[in-house]
């Protein structure tokens, strides 16, 4: 089936600046999000959306495409990446190219590998699935989490004070780093969180939000841990 991977890398960073071109571990952060993409070799194109043209720049020195900048409203940041890819897919059918999958691959995302998105691609391949997220489980059960009320500190769920963590349902959250969709269920439900969407479990040490400085430092260790490990295996 045709595929598009599309990487949303939008120019207007504020708790970091540049930060979809900032060096990371030695090149641009972008770049990783290309290169797995190109490295795993089922994508019929490889494109970056994004609204700057340093970027765009950059992002074809890697190998990706920039056919097209993005509109005003989906430059914003309001802007969701349901409609980023809504807007991108629109735009490239308008252009006579329509694809069956895409994979929506964040541009600050250095641990997604061409082996993960070529098991996200056979995940996707099975009977009833229409997309598929990677997804991480929680380091501590949020069913004991706490809350502040005024000046006191309560249970959420008072239920689970006393509720041993391993008898807890493991609660997961978005990894953060792609989404490998069927193109038709995607723009009839409008979200990429289908119907039909299954997780992709990663581990912890695979993850990493990078919303800061301190994310950003912590990215880079656990990084170099993942590479290491990866050569000695």
């Amino acid at each position: 089936m045709s595929s598009l991977a599309i990487i949303t890398a939008r120019g207007g960073s504020k708790r970091i600046p540049h930060k979809n071109i900032r060096d990371f571990c030695g090149k641009p952060i972008l770049a990783y999000s290309i290169e797995a993409a190109k490295a795993s070799g089922i994508f019929d194109e490889i494109m970056v959306s994004t609204d700057s043209e340093e970027i765009a720049s950059i992002a074809q020195q890697y190998g990706a495409k920039v056919p097209f900048l993005r509109s005003e409203s989906t430059s914003s940041d309001f802007a969701t990446t349901a409609e980023v890819i809504r807007e991108v897919l629109l735009q490239y059918r308008k252009n006579g190219a329509g694809y069956e999958l895409f994979c929506c691959l964040y541009p600050t995302a250095p641990f997604v590998t061409a082996q993960k998105l070529h098991k996200a691609a056979d995940m996707l391949a099975r009977p009833g699935v229409d997309s598929v997220i990677p997804v991480v489980q929680f380091s501590f059960p949020p069913q004991r989490a706490f809350v502040k009320r005024g000046d006191a500190l309560q249970y959420l769920h008072p239920e689970n004070e006393r509720a041993r963590s391993q008898d807890l349902e493991p609660l997961y959250h978005d990894a953060g780093q792609f989404y490998f969709c069927k193109t038709k269920a995607f723009l009839e439900q409008q979200t990429l969180v289908t119907k039909a969407a299954v997780p992709f479990i990663l581990p912890e040490e695979e993850v990493q939000d990078i919303d800061n400085m301190s994310d950003w430092a912590l990215a880079e260790m656990k990084y170099n841990i993942f590479v290491s490990k990866k050569g000695n295996q």
